[in-house]
């Protein structure tokens, strides 16, 4: 946009921009007074907030200073004084109005009294007028010029909130926050678009402020104040070059474009400056414009005239061209309309075909699914039939194999008792007078801990018992060693599978007997074979004391063995019949071989039971059967 220039002198450029008289840039309003609406504001401040209202008599007086004084009269010794310019320091600050007293005595001086003055003035001499002094408040000490200042401000700081209110509405349109002991409040920034167009696109608009000082327990209207938009006052973007002051209880308005006041004392932005060469004389020639540049004005005039002539023309024509084409467009629409219907409901039919495809399949696999069910429903009940008829029969077989059980259990109790009782025949261990836990095994010492006062033979030969004894009795109670023990009289070794710094077998193999060995790795299998009597002990509830009593640990397993009530069974079937208990699941028929009797008829009542069992086994084959015998191999 090309400048104007103005009659006074200055230029504005731009829409937003303004340049005064100064070659300052300013900064104008946006939006058209008409356009101002409520749905622009974006918040509200106020300054310098005043909770009394002045009084008429201070408004309407004159400024309290030394020239209303009647003692400032010009006078011959303020004449001279002015004539000799010097200075002196004036005592009043505040209010040198003459106090009641002083009027009393000048108004009962008498003419004689008083000196008349060059303009016709006269001035009291009698009386002293009264001057109040602030020497005392600048020369107080800090402490308590602060307390004075505190309590000059604390009369103005208030607590303050404002209600926007809209004609027609009973209840508030918004209301702020509020802001504590404040003069200037910058209130928080709102949106009032959401209350509609029935309120955003008004242009008057009521504010209320409330506030209340320390001393005050309720909020007071201080300020109601009736907005018109239209006749909102610009001030800028901001109040950082805005350098007029303000008055009391100043309003600003944030619009969407700049801020905006009510107020109309501000001056004017553009000075009217008188002209400096007087008066024009009207009769005087004044220039125009010259007769091409009319010409030109008066063509452009006519083609501007043309193309608005031709604008209608065209505008006409295409209305009627319009008119007689709207039935063939509404045919054209309408069948645009039953193509995208027909396509819809094509795509929907092929949807609803597809969903119906898949019905059936999952209709057919569910018949099937049930159809299965219901042969697996036949067929387990039907088994649930046959096991019912077998349930009776199965109970009574149970009864007779917990007792067959319980029986075997304290036949097997019986022989080994009976075989510990022949091992210590065969190897009696026996304690050693005057020594407390030592004791001999066939007559030969063994030492609890290794002594190299005693014969390497003697221990050697011990130690081979021991050993014997042992895997007899792993053998007899179906316990398996940790490290197996191969009984070779004085030549027993003994083996460690569980070692892992092991490589060979050879290094795994240690022996029972101190000759011809090394004395750690002797050591060592005499340990080994400690180990496996501490397994044999706890395998039958028994608590070692010490693992090195060899002797001792052995005695007192045996004597565990050994106890019980009753007498001693009879050796049943002798070999046969030891042969026959350890097909059945006892391995101490293999182990003892001095019987060669036949032993058929001390062994006819376990071969009958053992008969028994195998025909209540094959008797329980349905799942009633197969649960009974779980339960009596539970038992077992």
């Amino acid at each position: 946009m090309t400048a104007k220039r103005t009659g006074n002198g200055g230029t504005f450029s731009g829409i937003g921009s303004q340049v005064d008289i100064k070659g300052l840039t300013r900064d104008r309003p946006w939006l058209l007074p008409s356009n101002r609406k409520i749905r622009h504001l974006e918040g509200i401040s106020l300054r310098n907030l005043s909770l009394s209202r002045p009084s008429a008599q201070v408004q309407q007086s004159k400024t309290a200073d030394d020239e209303a004084l009647p003692t400032s009269l010009i006078t011959p010794t303020k004449a001279l004084s002015l004539r000799e310019r010097k200075l002196e320091h004036s005592r009043s600050s505040n209010d040198l109005r003459t106090p009641p007293k002083s009027r009393k005595i000048l108004n009962s001086s008498n003419a004689n009294d008083r000196l008349s003055t060059d303009a016709g003035k006269v001035r009291p001499v009698k009386g002293k007028i009264r001057r109040r002094s602030t020497l005392d408040w600048t020369s107080a000490p800090p402490q308590v010029r602060q307390k004075k200042l505190e309590d000059a401000a604390s009369s103005r700081l208030a607590d303050t909130w404002f209600s926007l209110h809209c004609q027609g509405t009973n209840e508030p349109v918004y209301v702020s926050e509020m802001v504590e002991k404040a003069m200037n409040f910058d209130f928080r920034f709102f949106d009032l678009n959401i209350y509609g167009p029935c309120i955003t696109r008004r242009d008057q608009l009521t504010i209320k402020f409330w506030a209340r000082t320390g001393s005050q327990q309720e909020y007071k209207l201080v300020l109601e104040l009736e907005v018109h938009f239209r006749s909102l006052q610009y001030i800028g973007k901001s109040l950082e070059n805005f350098h007029h002051p303000l008055p009391r209880n100043c309003v600003l308005l944030h619009l969407s474009d700049g801020i905006y006041t009510s107020f109309t004392d501000l001056p004017l932005d553009e000075p009217v400056f008188a002209n400096p060469t007087g008066p024009r004389n009207a009769q005087s020639a004044q220039s125009t414009s010259t007769f091409d540049e009319l010409m030109r004005l008066s063509n452009l005039d006519d083609c501007i005239q043309d193309a608005l002539a031709t604008r209608e023309k065209v505008t006409s024509q295409i209305n009627s061209i319009l008119e007689k084409q709207k039935k063939d467009r509404e045919l054209i629409q309408s069948a645009a309309q039953a193509q995208d219907s027909w396509t819809s409901s094509k795509r929907a039919v092929s949807t609803a075909q597809r969903q119906i495809r898949a019905a059936q399949t999952r209709r057919s696999e569910l018949q099937t699914s049930l159809q299965a069910r219901r042969n697996a429903i036949r067929s387990g009940t039907s088994s649930q039939e046959k096991s019912q008829s077998h349930l009776v029969s199965a109970r009574i077989n149970l009864t007779d194999d917990v007792s067959l059980l319980k029986e075997t259990r304290s036949g097997l109790t019986g022989q080994v008792r009976r075989v510990c009782e022949d091992l210590l025949q065969v190897y009696p261990i026996e304690p050693i007078p005057k020594k407390a836990l030592a004791f001999t095994i066939l007559g030969l010492p063994l030492p609890n801990a290794t002594s190299p006062s005693l014969d390497p033979g003697t221990t050697a030969a011990a130690l081979g018992y021991a050993a014997h004894v042992t895997h007899v009795l792993s053998l007899y109670l179906s316990i398996h060693l940790p490290y197996p023990i191969t009984p070779c009289g004085s030549s027993s070794t003994i083996y460690d599978p569980i070692s892992v710094s092991l490589q060979s077998e050879a290094a795994r193999t240690f022996p029972l007997s101190q000759k011809g060995a090394v004395t750690y790795r002797f050591e060592y299998g005499v340990f080994l074979l400690n180990s496996d009597i501490e397994s044999l002990m706890s395998r039958q509830g028994i608590k070692i004391v010490d693992l090195r009593h060899t002797l001792p640990n052995l005695k007192y397993l045996l004597t565990v063995l050994t106890s019980g009530r009753g007498e001693l069974p009879e050796r049943k079937g002798g070999r046969t019949g030891l042969e026959t208990m350890s097909r059945e699941g006892s391995p101490v028929g293999k182990l003892y071989p001095r019987d060669h009797g036949s032993g058929e008829e001390a062994n006819g009542s376990l071969t009958k039971a053992v008969l028994k069992r195998k025909k209540s086994t094959s008797r329980l084959q349905s799942p009633l059967g197969r649960e009974s015998g779980h339960v009596l191999n539970q038992v077992q």
